[in-house]
């Protein structure tokens, strides 16, 4: 093995791994060879993105033939970033895993949780890491179908549905995505992105092209739960085991998201996406729709996961306006913000597993008096939360600061005061449940609750120091989102 196979080994750990798992069938092994093969993703994330810092993007041709005819994984700024995003949640998360997974899935099911985790994180760091357009689709039906199946193993039987409605959806999102790249292809004669930004550059004026466009972004915006295309989100995050909530919450979306920047920007080009077809005009009230029909809708919930994922609703709201806003400042704020909610996310999700595992459930009415007996997990809760208002000092201030800047520098202060609304709005259901944990007499279940195990309160404390560090400590996480930022302003056509 040589440091030029990190690419493709960066896939095929996990992608072999998972299979390992189910002809071993035992859940220990199983969990040891899903825990060895997220972390050595996570280091090959790490290694890969000093590489891309230090010399430049990395191209690896598989099979030996060359692009555009093979398929190439290509990583450059802006997908390490997001490789290192995913790999890191994939491997804190599993490390966090084994407690939760005994509890709420059924013992002969376990060593598929492992399979179906290996499988759906390889095919997120596949659609990252590819340079082929439909490679990309190979591996988001890899993702896709593996995520199915882990909502599916909820303890609720509303799991099924939700995992069916989002097997709708998703199947219809990849399906818009894929007859996209085929217009494309019929338009252009190639499918890898460098190639067709080159070809598409030189045919814009088509109307094939075009539908392309539309056909790919509605695709991806229903993978990545852009609003109005958001309805599968709720279900599957709420009635997910909650280890599986906390995976896909912090890595899914953002690979989407990350998608969606490539199309708008790398294939398709600055100039026709957002001068030619006007996608900042388009983006910026549904972004804006997102941020409060999201945040309002979570105000009323009961059940605390359900709140997170509506909650992720307006998050994805802000990034996709740092899109809109179509400045470097305004990408960078995005591509920041995409880091910044994987940390807040992943920390508030696996808080919510801690005390479903004690109370097996994480409704208000269930958690009257839990920061008393279960103070390490609430206060994760507590830090996260305010991450995910904006407080300073954390992550999400400082995305939500770049994007405030954005608005300003193009002279929007109407978004600016929208920004900060809808943060106002993240108090209040944030507040909700920090009301009823420290300020409720404890129920007898709740008294009678002890603190999650440490194998659980490490892995979600490491991110919920993140949150911290990275709102004080900016100059790994904006130097990587500015230098991302300047990469795709400057590419496509």
């Amino acid at each position: 093995m040589t440091i030029s196979n990190l690419p493709v080994l960066q896939i095929v750990v996990p992608l072999l791994a998972g299979p390992l798992c189910v002809l071993l069938r035992r859940e220990d092994v199983s969990y040891g060879i899903a825990l060895v093969a997220s972390w050595a993703s996570f280091a090959m994330s790490v290694l890969l993105l000093m590489m891309v810092i230090e010399s430049g993007p990395i191209s690896f041709a598989l099979g030996g033939w060359e692009p555009p005819w093979g398929i190439e994984y290509r990583v450059d700024s802006v997908n390490a970033y997001v490789l290192l995003i995913v790999a890191a949640i994939g491997a804190v998360v599993i490390t966090y895993a084994r407690p939760s997974v005994a509890y709420e899935i059924d013992p002969e099911r376990r060593y598929l949780f492992y399979t179906a985790y290996l499988l759906c994180l390889s095919g997120l760091l596949g659609v990252t890491i590819t340079g082929d357009a439909f490679n990309v689709f190979v591996f988001l039906e890899i993702s896709s179908l593996s995520s199915y199946v882990l909502i599916s193993l909820g303890r609720d039987r509303k799991a099924l549905t939700a995992a069916y409605r989002y097997l709708i959806f998703g199947t219809i999102g990849a399906t818009f995505y894929l007859i996209g790249v085929g217009l494309l292809y019929q338009a252009t004669g190639t499918l890898n992105m460098a190639d067709l930004a080159e070809r598409v550059s030189m045919v814009t004026d088509s109307r094939t092209v075009r539908v392309a466009f539309a056909f790919m972004v509605v695709g991806i915006g229903m993978k990545a739960a852009l609003f109005p295309l958001h309805i599968w989100l709720p279900n599957a995050y709420a009635y997910a085991p909650s280890v599986v909530t906390a995976f896909l919450a912090a890595t899914a979306t953002k690979v989407s998201i990350y998608l969606l920047l490539r199309v708008y920007f790398t294939i398709f080009g600055t100039s026709f996406s957002i001068q030619t077809l006007g996608l900042g005009d388009a983006l910026l009230p549904l972004a804006i729709l997102a941020m409060f029909v999201g945040s309002g809708v979570a105000i009323f919930q009961p059940d605390i996961k359900r709140m997170l994922a509506y909650s992720s609703v307006a998050q994805i709201g802000y990034m996709v306006l740092g899109i809109g806003i179509a400045t470097t400042v305004g990408l960078t704020a995005g591509i920041l913000h995409l880091f910044n909610h994987a940390l807040m996310k992943g920390a508030l999700f696996m808080a919510m597993g801690c005390v479903f595992l004690r109370l097996g459930s994480v409704r208000l009415e269930a958690m009257h008096g839990i920061g008393k007996t279960m103070p390490w997990t609430m206060g994760a809760f507590v830090v996260g939360g305010l991450s995910l208002i904006g407080v300073p000092a954390t992550a999400g201030f400082v995305s939500k600061w770049y994007l405030i800047l954005a608005a300003l520098e193009r002279d929007w202060w109407w978004a600016a005061v929208l920004i900060l609304l809808s943060s106002l709005l993240a108090i209040i259901y944030i507040w909700r449940v920090i009301e009823v944990a420290y300020f409720r007499p404890p129920t007898d279940a709740v008294a009678a609750a002890k603190e999650a195990p440490l194998l659980m309160l490490v892995p979600m404390w490491v991110l919920t120091i993140a949150n911290v560090y990275f709102g004080l400590d900016t100059r790994v996480s904006v130097g990587i989102a500015e230098h991302a930022a300047q990469s795709l302003m400057g590419g496509g056509s």
